[in-house]
């Protein structure tokens, strides 16, 4: 079955390509989903998929680009329910 990741990355992470290198991962390792920025100033990541990719996401996205500076990554599993939300991964 099929699991969601939701992660915030806090630090300087806006202005930085962090959502281009998020989207460029993701799809790297075949999830969908989605990236956006959030008005205070996180990044906010939504994937679908099998849970051992998401599990690199996750460990790309701590690390993010090299211009970045990731302090924290809020993190949230769940389970995916049928087809799931998302047809592809997008940068919103």
């Amino acid at each position: 079955m099929a699991s969601r990741l939701e992660a915030t990355i806090y630090g300087k992470v806006q202005g930085v390509a962090f959502r281009t290198f998020a989207a460029f991962e993701a799809r790297r390792l075949g999830l969908v989903g989605t990236v956006q920025n959030s008005s205070g100033g996180s990044v906010i990541v939504i994937a679908e998929g099998e849970r051992t990719p998401l599990q690199s996401l996750l460990s790309r996205l701590s690390s993010g680009p090299s211009q970045s500076q990731v302090e924290h990554v809020d993190v949230r599993w769940s389970e995916v329910k049928g087809k799931g939300s998302f047809a592809s991964f997008d940068i919103e």
